[in-house]
């Protein structure tokens, strides 16, 4: 036997397999530690009296009897904090760019209803929120454009002078002479498409408390966030607190979806207020404040058009883009990280020579859009996927035909598209193939043939789709934002006793990687799992890190925690074998066990870690190492992740309801290290991309008054929304990074509005409607009936 083949033989392979969650017994007992669970001595607790204005400039403020309400501390607002904070701004060296400067509290002016204008500091949260009630503000409404088709216009109202305009961000990615190919093609289709707002709406609010450390002249603060690095790094500058002084925590995190990986007013609030006061400072948004002041997603809307061939080739696409990015810039990701994707992605898994994609990003007086699970590609993927279908529907192709001689094939990679994304290598035509053969979907189109002979509406969809997953420093997540989303670092440890502390700077909020890191590192060390503690969350853990979010953290926490585990690997083996008079060669590490394939010598790793440690002498000095490595990855580009989704919906004729009669999902997320873990996010996900097919929306009236700002309005999918989900793994070629992973969380977000709007769109091809708006709610179905009626 080689040494080659015992190493692989000896070295358990986890990577793989359904490891129960280790996070789990913690979180069912509930005694999971999230930051509302935190009440350090002396706290006091933050109330914020937010906008009821859209847009208007403050006059006063009146706190009338409200410091005599009992408990209350102290009442600020933006001037009774003036010089104590800088601005964050989310800066980008794109050209024409406005970084809008992020501030605690409003100052001047109100952009939106629900920023914060007026803090209360209370002992209590019900002493801060019944002082509340008696201070008023007097403004000075101004006018405003609430819809982005009218911001855009160079007469437009403007939300920040400063600006010059209402459009802070342009950009334009193209190929080829697609005004030509869409002038000459034989057949052309286009839309207006537009998905409405939404809103992250996690299990826990967003919440912070931030302590203060006269002794040390130190700020601690714990957040709800999936990104404490980037918080770390912002607050040093904003509060001009050297990072040494500065620790910034994410503990257990119930959800983020993207909306809390970005700087909040209220972090800089409680720690302004923290360090003015003294005492510990909290601040827990309740489900009003998440659901009006969080950062809100998506909102593009999208003018396109595809050209095709007789044959069903595609030969051109053009869009223009207008992205409603609400009043602020937010930060690190900048204004361009929604609009921006949209147009990069839109092209998609799809061969094509030409195309011209345009956005403009406006300020509108809403809340900012920010990182929300997919970012940009959901819309992406909704229109280029109701473009192939109407295509498909215009020339009398079966849709599964069409995608099949369009998609990317397998001898096509590594593929640049339009926009200029790589594709490595990725099982697009694989998905199509297993989505279809998992759903039978010859046997599906007969089911649907005969439900429509019984006078049912019904309807198949599918969508495909591909994202770049696990980005490198060549690549960023917005361009030009002023943070590096490209490395991850992964410090792993033995102490004296032989156990395992691995830290990263990923932050867990749901997604079990305390589980999938500890996997990684089981197999590449050769330790035991239980043995193992995983670190995250904490911005003292690694020099830099900027958190969990673009599908990043199996890529690259998992690509710097095999580094690291290699690095610590090697010292360990290099102490047993001076131990055990070994060549190091031929040893081994198996569940915490050194030993020897050219005798029956062993060493468990507590053997070697005290001997490392504690029995001085025992290894010569020059050959004695600390069982530690710190190593960083950087795969400088990313790799491909796609998935075809399959839908079959009915539509009540009576109450035009929609139903998901069958669900599938064929996804190439390369090797999978935990498929426990990975259907659970392929549930989860896909459930998030139904709400956004066919309930959730943000809606803001003439007014600029958010009309949705309670869960009985902002309608989530419930258990009965929610189908059985066949899942199809495809182990394509892997990809050449670290670990051959892929990221995959985002994918069900990206595929599943998609699918379902062009399954009911099938629904209703008899009747004559498209569907070119998403959520399509009953009340949308029936005013497309109603003005097809009237036509």
């Amino acid at each position: 036997m080689s040494r080659a083949d015992f190493s692989v033989e000896l070295r358990p392979k986890l990577v793989g397999k359904r490891i129960k969650r280790t996070e789990d017994p913690r979180l069912l007992a509930g005694v999971g530690r999230y930051v509302d669970d935190m009440n350090p001595q002396g706290t006091v607790h933050v109330a914020v009296r937010r906008s009821d204005q859209p847009h208007a400039r403050i006059v006063g403020v009146d706190v009338g009897d409200a410091l005599s309400v009992p408990g209350v501390v102290a009442i600020y607002e933006a001037a009774d904090i003036e010089g104590e904070v800088n601005p964050a701004i989310p800066s980008s060296r794109m050209p024409g760019y406005y970084a809008t400067p992020i501030w605690p509290l409003a100052r001047g002016k109100v952009r939106y209803v629900g920023e914060p204008v007026v803090a209360v500091v209370a002992e209590s949260r019900y002493a801060a929120e019944d002082a509340l009630e008696h201070i008023s503000i007097q403004y000075d409404p101004l006018p405003f454009a609430i819809r982005q088709v009218d911001a855009v216009e160079d007469d437009a109202p403007l939300l920040h002078e400063e600006a010059g305009t209402n459009v802070i961000i342009k950009r334009e990615f193209k190929r080829g002479d697609v005004d030509s190919v869409i002038a000459s093609a034989p057949v052309t289709v286009k839309g207006r498409f537009r998905m409405t707002r939404k809103t992250a709406v996690a299990m826990e609010n967003r919440t912070y408390l931030a302590e203060w450390d006269a002794r040390r002249q130190s700020l601690t603060l714990h957040t709800s966030s999936g990104s404490p690095g980037i918080i770390r790094d912002v607050l040093s500058d904003c509060l001009d607190l050297p990072a040494t002084r500065l620790r910034v925590v994410a503990p257990d995190v119930g959800g983020s979806f993207g909306a809390k990986g970005s700087l909040y007013n209220e972090e800089m609030l409680v720690c302004i207020l923290a360090r003015k006061l003294g005492r510990p400072v909290k601040f827990t948004s309740d489900r009003l404040e998440d659901l009006s002041a969080t950062s809100q997603a998506w909102d593009e809307l999208i003018d396109a058009e595809l050209a095709v061939d007789t044959d069903g080739t595609m030969l051109g696409l053009r869009a223009d883009v207008i992205g409603d990015i609400g009043a602020f810039a937010i930060y690190p990701w900048t204004a361009a990280l929604e609009p921006v994707q949209v147009v990069s992605f839109l092209p998609g898994p799809y061969r094509m020579e030409h195309y011209r994609g345009r956005i403009r990003g406006v300020l509108t007086p809403k809340p900012p859009t920010g990182p929300y699970r997919g970012v940009g590609r959901p819309s992406s993927t909704f229109a280029m996927e109701r473009l192939v279908d109407m295509a498909a529907r215009k020339l009398g192709m079966d849709p599964v035909e069409f995608r099949r001689r369009n998609l990317v094939r397998d001898e096509e990679f590594p593929y640049r598209t339009a926009s200029g994304i790589i594709w490595d290598k990725s099982a697009f035509q694989d998905c199509l193939k297993g989505a279809c053969d998992h759903a039978d979907y010859p046997a599906l189109t007969q089911e649907r043939t005969a439900a429509r002979a019984a006078g049912r509406w019904v309807g198949i969809g599918l969508a495909s789709y591909a994202e770049l997953t696990g980005i490198g420093s060549r690549i960023s997540v917005a361009p030009g934002m002023p943070i590096n989303t490209g490395t991850e670092t992964s410090r792993i440890e033995i102490d004296s006793t032989g156990s395992v502390t691995a830290a990263f700077g990923v932050a867990s909020h749901g997604q079990g990687l305390e589980t999938t890191l500890a996997q990684i590192i089981v197999d590449e060390m050769g330790c035991k799992l239980e043995d193992i503690l995983v670190q995250h969350g904490d911005s003292a853990l690694v020099p830099m890190s900027t958190g969990t979010y673009a599908s990043r953290s199996a890529v690259l926490g998992g690509g710097a925690a095999i580094l690291a585990a290699r690095a610590v690997k090697a010292k360990v083996l290099r102490a047993a074998a001076y131990l055990m008079e070994q060549d190091v060669a031929d040893l081994d590490m198996h569940e915490g066990v050194i030993s020897s394939r050219t005798s029956n010598l062993t060493l468990t790793l507590k053997e070697v870690a005290t001997a490392v440690y504690k029995q001085m002498g025992r290894i010569p000095l020059e050959q004695r190492d600390d069982l530690v490595a710190s190593e960083t990855y950087d795969p400088f580009l990313g790799t491909a992740c796609s998935s075809t989704h399959l839908a079959m919906v009915e539509v009540d004729p009576d109450t035009y309801g929609v139903r998901i009669l069958r669900y599938v999902v064929a996804e190439d997320c390369g090797k999978i290290i935990n498929p426990m873990i990975v259907d659970g996010q392929v549930h989860g996900a896909v459930a998030q991309g139904i709400g956004a097919a066919l309930l959730e929306e943000i809606v803001h009236d003439d007014q600029g008054q958010a009309v949705t700002a309670s869960l009985a309005d902002y309608l989530v999918p419930v258990a009965t929304n929610v189908p059985d989900i066949g899942i199809v793994h495809v182990e394509a070629d892997l990809p050449a990074n670290v670990g051959g992973f892929r990221g995959m969380g985002e994918g069900g977000t990206i595929g599943a509005p998609a699918a379902v709007a062009n399954a009911v769109a099938d629904a209703l091809a008899h009747l004559g409607v498209s569907v070119e708006t998403l959520p399509i709610t009953p009340e949308r179905i029936f005013r497309l009936l109603e003005r097809r009626s009237d036509s």
